[in-house]
């Protein structure tokens, strides 16, 4: 039952096993206790600011969690504001969302009492009181909008079964219990209403800086979107600044999102399109390859991003991001994902981003530097795959020719895959050993790609080694490289400054190595992999029979085989 126990951090010290037996049998003892307590504690009414954090769990908005991190007790402080509470519910973590190996908060009532605990499934869905109770509960109470749940988890525990919260997506799971349960183990997680809210609960503790006193503000926002009634749609609008529109400084961003819509509207970004088009197309529809024009792929600079759960965003005071003015596009390109499970029909959205710009320039110009793998075809992933490894460099050569002598100061970092990538991480190395890690997602979901705050400065002759792991597991087709939804990416946006010219520091698998590897299927395999010049490398690719043998050539071939380099200014120019 609801037992309340201060659950070390890392690194921590395990309780031997007869000591939690006698922990247990005590804490049982007090059960009576918890039961009056989920029944009957009042207190005061807990101030928004005592929650910075928030999100809705469910589409429909019956449940809102609000938490606050605290770094001195490794704690993660949760408020779930239930308003229609019904028998109780279940709250939890898990790797990627699923209700089986998961950590789970539950709150159930047999129709007399109430009962609070920390408990477990397991590989089947079956629920299980935990032996070492940290979730601990803090309070209840009634309000005229619902019910409030009030509880606390550490950070790292010395129990198996429990989730580690670390940075990085963490994956929420909830399910809502309609009807009177006699204990734990007889709640039915698969007769249940349940659902996944993907969060990053651990945000960075930094100071807000003060806006200039001339600020503006600028609205990018998709007019009066009817929603599909599909789960998962991304919205492309094509937005056009004013004529002759100088520079200016972006110093600040937030969401601005359609009063109903908080739960739909899943994240959103601002891209800036290249200068090399002196036009491009209107538009307001699915960003899908099919429908939108090609031309808009080539708005792919980062000015703002945004993603459910987080806040406002806002840049060093000595530096802000520039756009408008000569040698910059006027158009810029606005990319909302709608996540709708329910398949709610016509729904009217005007979400977008709120841009806090400034005339008076800053100290430094802040650049986006993309890292990671190109955007090519030679850089695949074989079907049925549950974790390949692909890893893209930004070499030492290339960081000691682009960057000033004094190197650069990463302030942001944002990592992106397609649909396939399950985890993404970049390190900075030097001198051939790892020396920190830039950014790390274990739980990576291509659905929630939120902005971390690592704070470092690589100098000259540093690499950043960007790796992704990929699960293609429901895929019969090996999957490429590429810019479409269902080919792949693996890129670290980096915020920076001082601006340099360098803006892709990326590789890919050298060409000619990648025909030498089709040459050596050929001479393994009965099935010949078609090596003529008019065959396309995503054909090759396709006529390769994806047995073992084939695979760990593959990976061997990504593992060590030479490399081409792109080292790129803005202006696509490859530095000598």
């Amino acid at each position: 039952l609801g037992s309340m126990k201060n659950s070390g951090s890392k690194p921590c010290s395990c309780p031997s096993f007869k000591l939690r037996e006698v922990a247990s049998m005590y804490f049982t003892m007090i059960s009576v206790f918890l039961v009056i307590l989920v029944v009957a504690l009042q207190g005061r009414a807990p101030r928004g600011s005592d929650f910075p954090y928030k999100v809705p769990l469910d589409p429909e908005g019956l449940l809102e969690l609000s938490w606050n991190v605290s770094y001195a007790e490794q704690a993660v402080n949760f408020q779930l504001l239930i308003r229609n509470l019904q028998f109780g519910l279940l709250f939890g973590m898990s790797d990627r969302g699923e209700f089986e190996n998961a950590d789970l908060a539950v709150l159930w009532s047999d129709g007399r009492n109430s009962y609070f605990g920390d408990a477990w499934s397991d590989a089947e869905g079956q629920v299980h009181k935990d032996s070492q109770q940290d979730y601990q509960l803090l309070g209840t109470r009634r309000a005229p909008e619902g019910f409030y749940l009030l509880f606390r988890r550490a950070f790292s525990t010395c129990d198996p079964k429990d989730y580690l919260i670390e940075d990085g997506t963490v994956h929420l799971i909830y399910g809502i219990l309609e009807k009177p349960v006699p204990s734990l183990q007889a709640i039915n997680i698969s007769a249940i209403h349940r659902g996944l809210q993907r969060v990053q609960l651990l945000k960075p503790n930094i100071t807000i800086p003060e806006l200039p006193s001339d600020v503006k503000t600028m609205e990018i926002r998709a007019p009066d979107v009817v929603i599909p009634d599909k789960e998962t749609t991304y919205w492309c609008y094509m937005v056009e600044l004013p004529e002759g529109f100088p520079k200016h400084h972006i110093v600040m961003y937030e969401p601005v999102i359609t009063a109903g819509n908080e739960a739909l509207v899943h994240h959103m970004e601002v891209f800036q399109c290249t200068a090399e088009f002196n036009s491009f197309p209107h538009y307001n529809g699915p960003c899908n390859f099919k429908m939108m024009p090609e031309r808009l792929n080539y708005c792919r600079h980062v000015l703002a991003a945004w993603a459910m759960g987080a806040q406002a965003f806002y840049y060093p005071e000595e530096a802000g991001v520039a756009f408008g003015g000569p040698g910059s596009s006027k158009y810029l390109r606005l990319e909302i994902h709608y996540h709708n499970p329910l398949v709610f029909k016509g729904r009217h959205d005007s979400s977008g981003i709120r841009l806090y710009y400034t005339a008076t320039l800053r100290h430094h110009d802040a650049g986006i530097m993309e890292l990671g793998l190109v955007y090519t075809p030679v850089m695949a992933i074989p079907p049925g795959e549950d974790a390949f490894v692909l890893t893209g460099y930004c070499t030492d050569k290339c960081t000691q020719l682009a960057l000033p002598d004094a190197g650069i100061r990463i302030f942001a970092s944002q990592l992106h895959t397609h649909l396939a990538g399950i985890k993404v991480v970049t390190v900075l190395s030097r001198d051939g050993r790892e020396r920190q890690v830039v950014n790390s997602d274990r739980h990576y979901s291509p659905h929630f790609q939120s902005l971390n705050l690592p704070v470092f400065e690589p100098p000259q002759g540093d690499e950043l080694i960007t790796t992704c792991t990929y699960n293609t597991q429901n895929r019969s087709q090996v999957t490429v490289g590429g810019f479409s939804i269902m080919e792949e990416m693996c890129v670290n946006y980096v915020h920076y400054y001082p601006q340099t010219q360098l803006e892709l520091c990326k590789s890919a698998v050298d060409p000619g190595y990648l025909h030498r590897y089709f040459n050596l299927v050929n001479r393994f395999n009965d099935e010949e992999v078609c090596m003529c010049p008019q065959v396309s490398v995503p054909q090759q690719f396709d006529s390769v029979p994806w047995n073992t043998f084939n695979r760990d050539v593959l990976k061997s071939l990504y593992g060590f085989a030479p490399i081409s380099m792109h080292c790129n200014k803005s202006s696509a120019v490859r530095f000598p």
